[in-house]
């Protein structure tokens, strides 16, 4: 049975630390569902680590509605996110079609969107229409080229409005909130402050989970590798080597061999080439 919103929730009441992961294709999916992740997000992430822009600015609908399809095939138990990418909702009528997009066309059970006080009225709207929504403060990636990429909320007056932020998102009715690349002390204040949860990525340990970039947290992304993502594994060598092993084999004839071939009736072949040279 697919996890829902409700679940996640309950989670945070229990006090069970939350774990979620993104995922951008199909198998991802399964091996994050089989392991028991309880939230996979499709995130606009997917613009640097799976189409190699510089930011998730250039990410369109179109192109997070096709992963998160391939996401939802792939996992039948986890609750599936998918972010609405930037300016698909700066209105919200245009936030109401493109999460309807999402849940429609893509198949995703809720949508992620970025900001605060200035984005609640949107997320009352979806919320009212029957849409859940996670929000998303701290560091926005989709305001990168007006914020920077640093962490948010370090003086008094930041720290304030981030709280002000998260209780208007909480208000709207979002059902948890990412807080990115807060300082732990704040996000852990924020946090004993909501009753919703409160997902940390680079936000320290105090909140009600984590989410971790897929290639991050398997070591298949070196472009950039962010302080807060922890390398559970070394994928990219581990592939590499793989790869480098399969080409050798092929080069010195060693691969395919017998195991890995189909056999036929000898006789079925002399009679086959037989006529065939007759013609």
């Amino acid at each position: 049975m697919r996890t829902t919103i409700r679940d996640i929730q309950q989670m945070r009441a229990r006090g069970e630390r939350i774990p979620m992961v993104t995922a951008y294709d199909y198998t991802s999916a399964q091996i994050a569902d089989r392991a028991g992740i309880p939230m996979i997000l499709v995130g606009d992430s997917l613009g640097m680590v799976v189409l190699g822009h510089e930011s998730t600015v250039s990410v369109t609908l179109d192109e997070m509605i096709h992963h998160t399809r391939a996401v939802v095939r792939g996992a039948r138990n986890a609750l599936i996110i998918g972010d609405l990418p930037f300016l698909t909702y700066a209105s919200p009528e245009q936030a109401v079609i493109s999460a309807g997009r999402m849940l429609q066309e893509a198949g995703a059970q809720a949508v992620k969107l970025e900001g605060g006080v200035h984005i609640a009225p949107t997320i009352a709207r979806l919320v009212h229409l029957g849409i859940p929504v996670m929000g998303h403060i701290g560091f926005t990636p989709q305001a990168v080229n007006q914020i920077g990429l640093r962490v948010q909320g370090r003086r008094a007056n930041e720290a304030r409005q981030l709280l002000e932020d998260a209780l208007a998102v909480q208000e709207a009715g979002a059902f948890a909130i990412v807080l990115e690349l807060v300082p732990a002390e704040l996000a852990q204040a924020i946090t004993e402050r909501l009753h919703i949860p409160t997902i940390g990525i680079g936000a320290g340990a105090g909140c009600s989970g984590q989410v971790q970039v897929w290639h991050d947290l398997l070591g298949l992304y070196s472009d950039f590798v962010p302080r807060h993502a922890r390398r559970y594994t070394d994928l990219a060598t581990m592939i590499g080597e793989a790869l480098t092993q399969y080409a050798q084999d092929v080069r010195t004839g060693t691969f395919p061999g017998p195991e890995h071939s189909s056999r036929m009736d000898p006789t079925e072949l002399a009679a086959a080439l037989g006529n065939l040279d007759e013609s």
